[in-house]
């Protein structure tokens, strides 16, 4: 009897055991893990990225022509913002919408809180800014973007976190930039900053948090905001940049979100210009200007900063300049396919991945060899997100 009392319990442990190992087997951490927006069809595909492939694909997400994403503080979580006002919250390891609402008209983006407890959506109709709990997708806040004499309503563009439980946003139609700082979601306190440039057409925060830029497409230069010292107010930066030239005509605003910060500089895309502009974070000044084959997009930097991955609107959107920062060179350029207009780099930088929606692929390239490692069939491949997003500032 003893004998088989130690039998069973050897054998029930055994199976524990098992069962562990098993389930170790299934489980999986989220980071390697991202997303891949399909434009025309409403859906995304969840992706990993040690072994460039399709976990899941996710659909019914509504119009994703602009979309984004932000993820919550584990990975987990990926927040959708579509174009036609949905906001969408979708589970990255089960592959499975968890909560969709559709929050206004028309939407351009968004950004979590820095404790991730909300999401905040910038939108064009009705301009302004809504956020919501990040848990449930309730609605938190209402912030319409009224300016003047309260008769207007603006379109809000560049909205992004920033530390101290803050969200910073332009408007496009009122030509400023309002703080707004929700330390008490009850009861959000906004600074607003007039009479910063016309048009601005979207925005950046510098990695370190510190400094939010407000790209102006009504005239050239650029309106800068030091977090630190909000009393000091906006100071216009790098005017006339385009002075005694005529500018091209613009077929794609370039994304500032897509600056590159590498070491000391910014790599900036001109607007109407076939140029990316150098610019010292010292001083903000330009300190140099590299002429590439078309206008720039998005001038993405690899993690380490040795390198800058420049795409192009139309008609030369079927390549990727590359970079190289000490030099200023131009070192190489890959051709993914038509309308490569978006670049992710993964955290360690091994690897790019560039969506070439017309030609409806993904391809990932190593960044040392310039070669293509995968390429990964799409239809209409747009944005691509990584979950190391859900650890930077602003993204």
């Amino acid at each position: 009897m003893r004998v088989d009392r130690r039998l069973a319990g050897f054998a029930a442990a055994l199976s524990c055991l098992i069962s562990a190992s098993a389930l170790a087997d299934e489980l999986r951490g989220t980071g390697d893990l991202g997303l891949v927006v399909e434009r025309a069809s409403g859906r995304i595909n969840i992706i990993e990225t040690t072994n460039p492939s399709v976990l899941h694909t996710v659909e019914g997400l509504g119009d994703l022509s602009h979309a984004s994403a932000v993820f919550s503080p584990d990975g987990r979580y990926a927040y959708l913002f579509g174009r036609d006002g949905g906001l969408s919250k979708v589970d990255m390891l089960t592959g499975r919408l968890v909560e969709r609402v559709m929050q206004a008209g028309n939407a351009i983006g968004g950004a979590i809180s820095q404790d991730g407890t909300l999401i905040a959506v910038s939108n064009y109709d009705p301009g302004g800014v809504r956020v919501f709990d990040a848990e449930t997708l309730a609605p938190v806040a209402d912030i319409p973007a009224i300016y003047g004499d309260g008769a207007g309503r603006s379109k809000v563009v560049g909205l992004v976190d920033a530390p101290d439980q803050r969200f910073v946003f332009s408007l496009y139609d009122a030509g400023e930039i309002w703080v707004a700082d929700f330390a008490d979601p009850g009861d959000p306190q906004i600074t607003r900053f007039a009479d910063i440039g016309r048009q601005p057409y979207d925005g950046l925060i510098t990695p370190d948090g510190r400094h939010y830029l407000a790209g102006l497409f009504g005239e050239d230069g650029i309106a800068l905001l030091d977090l630190w010292d909000l009393d000091a107010g906006v100071r216009r930066i790098l005017d006339g940049y385009g002075h005694g030239e005529d500018p091209l005509p613009v077929y794609k605003m370039p994304h500032l979100e897509g600056w590159a910060s590498a070491g000391d500089v910014l790599f900036l895309p001109a607007v109407g210009r076939h140029e990316v502009l150098v610019v010292d974070r010292a001083n903000w000044r330009e300190v140099g200007r590299i002429a590439v084959r078309g206008q720039p997009v998005f001038a993405v930097a690899r993690p380490d900063g040795r390198q800058v991955w420049v795409n192009f609107a139309h008609p030369d959107n079927d390549s990727v300049q590359i970079i190289d920062v000490p030099s200023r060179e131009i070192i190489h350029t890959v051709e993914p396919g038509e309308a490569a207009l978006h670049m992710e780099f993964t955290p360690r930088g091994g690897q790019v991945w560039i969506s070439a929606r017309d030609s409806n692929v993904v391809r990932v390239y190593d960044t040392r060899t310039f070669e293509p490692v995968a390429t990964l069939p799409m239809e209409t491949p747009s944005g691509i997100f990584l979950t190391a997003r859900a650890h930077r500032i602003g993204l």
